[in-house]
């Protein structure tokens, strides 16, 4: 293979890796990647003008210009590449301090050169001993920053030291052959041509760049995808403890109202009582000892279903008729004939609940306010309609006068339903009958049947 042909085969492989640096650069938009890029830019600017016929078309003095400079942007640019793929300014100060010295050193070298190069005539022993004496001082900062990368101890730090490694190498081996071969033909084989040592450290070079860059975007790809994870299950546990959160608010609201609703139904029980020991007493003055003791297992009947009642916030419509029934007996036995009440409920509404004791208060607060005689009877219906709604209705004789009120009856009803964030009772007054429409709500649902 030709030396020209060599440098073909090197040109294409420094811009395939240029433009897979490129794409990388676009796609992680990473300040290392350009760096990169300007640093490859550079050595295919070097030989572009070393190698091919631009040397034929300029002087003697331009060319040993550039071959005396143009490998300094490189290493300009080398040493930003490696601050920014390394951290130097952070985990090396005192190193980073010294490259940015180097770099000072630099652009001294280069006004230098073009002093001498540009003189007439070029004095060309001062020339040889400038180039020489600056390679030997870049070989020496070369091996001193191996050994600094060295320490860092991660992967990309030694990629980078061992791709230092393989350029000090080339570079070296390039310059001492062409001391040895001051007149090289550059149409021969591409062996016995100093610079195809230098061409190959540098692609040795760059692989290992690539490399190292690929392992830290990598590193990097998996640290985000870490941290992502981390703070998806931290929003998981966040809103998990919102949830335990609410449902613990939850709990406590059900069990406040449990208790108010409790307080209310306690309201009731006495209220009852005492209407109850009246009647006994009634029955008990009248000297009827079987109706007595039959008042008295209704009242039993009637008490078992309060107490049982007592810790519940709902019961069925089944179970409320079936006390009404109880509790109907012993209105019955102190109003007789003057008392009538009847029941009409779909069966397939007997398992909807309602409150406790929400039938009890409105029967017995028809009974309070209304007339019951036995030629003017008080008719008290409970009846469900196409709706799914429960109404309690009767026929309206008011008593004459103000009737004292202890507040137990609708306003207990209306707190309950508005406690359970269910619809409130709707009450009419419509053609002659008081009409009290109750909310029927599913079973185990917080809903209206």
């Amino acid at each position: 293979m030709s030396f020209q042909l060599w440098c073909a085969v090197f040109t294409g492989m420094i811009l395939s890796i240029l433009l897979l640096n490129i794409v990388q650069w676009l796609t992680y938009r990473d300040r290392s990647y350009g760096f990169y890029t300007g640093y490859m830019l550079a050595w295919l600017c070097y030989f572009g003008l070393r190698v091919y016929t631009f040397r034929d078309w300029v002087s003697l003095e331009t060319n040993l210009f550039v071959r005396a400079v143009a490998p300094m942007g490189a290493y300009y640019v080398y040493f930003d590449f490696a601050d920014a793929i390394l951290d130097l300014r952070h985990r090396v100060p005192r190193f980073y301090r010294q490259l940015k010295s180097t770099q000072i050193g630099l652009l001294l070298y280069v006004l230098t050169q073009s002093v001498i190069c540009y003189s007439a005539p070029v004095p060309l022993a001062l020339y040889e001993t400038s180039f020489v004496a600056m390679r030997l001082a870049m070989a020496v900062l070369g091996v001193y920053g191996i050994w600094q990368m060295g320490k860092l101890g991660d992967v990309v730090s030694r990629a980078y030291a061992i791709g230092t490694a393989f350029l000090l190498i080339g570079g070296l081996t390039a310059m001492f052959l062409s001391m040895d071969r001051p007149g090289e033909d550059w149409n021969g084989p591409f062996w016995r041509v100093s610079l195809t040592y230098m061409q190959a450290g540098i692609i040795a070079e760059l692989i290992c760049f690539s490399l190292g860059l690929s392992y830290r975007q990598r590193r990097a790809s998996i640290r985000s995808a870490m941290v992502e994870q981390e703070l998806v299950r931290e929003r998981e546990r966040h809103h998990r403890d919102q949830l335990e959160a609410e449902l613990t608010q939850q709990r406590l609201e059900q069990e406040k109202v449990e208790i108010q609703i409790r307080g209310l139904q306690a309201q009731v029980n006495p209220h009852f009582l005492f209407n109850s020991l009246n009647s006994l007493s009634a029955l008990i003055d009248d000297k009827d000892p079987q109706r007595a003791n039959r008042f008295l297992d209704e009242l039993s009947s009637v008490y078992r279903y309060l107490l049982r009642s007592n810790d519940r916030i709902l019961i069925s419509l089944r179970a409320e008729l079936d006390f009404i029934k109880s509790y109907g007996h012993l209105l019955q036995t102190r109003h007789g004939n003057a008392l009538l009440i009847d029941s009409q409920i779909a069966p397939h509404l007997l398992d909807c609940q309602l409150p406790p004791l929400t039938l009890q208060l409105l029967v017995e607060n028809a009974v309070k306010h209304n007339i019951a005689l036995p030629e003017q009877p008080l008719h008290i219906q409970i009846r469900t309609n196409g709706r799914g709604t429960l109404q309690v209705r009767n026929n309206i004789q008011r008593k004459p006068g103000r009737v004292i009120s202890n507040g137990v009856g609708l306003t207990n009803i209306y707190t309950k339903y508005q406690m359970l964030n269910q619809p409130r009772p709707l009450v009419q007054e419509q053609s002659g009958q008081f009409v009290v429409s109750l909310p029927l709500i599913l079973a185990d649902v917080p809903a209206v049947c």
